[in-house]
């Protein structure tokens, strides 16, 4: 069985650390929760990737990560996937996401604690 599609407009929220999917109607459908990483050349760290029951299972997550993952290409930064969901995509996905390097993603653990914010 085909998974169900819905066509979303994914929003970056910089100032709140959101990459935001709006369903047709206007709602948010999902979030990923981010923190932009310090000093250069820095990265995007995905925190929590979240779906609103209604919307599960309808490839929402999956455009949240594709996105999340195209912006930071286009910063000509990598990701750090912190959040469990935006790891396995990013395994399954390594031409849109690269592997961060070990040391970055253990600075990006020890950075997120000063973002109480995201939890």
């Amino acid at each position: 069985m085909a998974e169900e599609r819905t066509a979303v407009e994914i929003r970056d929220d910089r100032e709140h650390g959101k990459l935001v999917a709006l369903d047709e109607g206007g709602s948010v459908a999902g979030t990923i929760a981010y923190f932009v990483m310090y000093p250069e050349p820095g990265a995007l760290v995905g925190v929590h990737t979240v779906v609103r029951p209604e919307h599960e299972g309808k490839g929402v997550a999956g455009a949240l990560a594709r996105e999340f993952c195209a912006l930071a290409a286009r910063q000509g930064v990598p990701v750090v996937p912190l959040c469990p969901y935006l790891a396995a995509w990013a395994e399954r996905h390594p031409e849109q996401a690269p592997k961060a390097p070990d040391e970055l993603v253990r600075g990006a653990e020890r950075q997120l604690g000063s973002h109480p914010e995201l939890f």
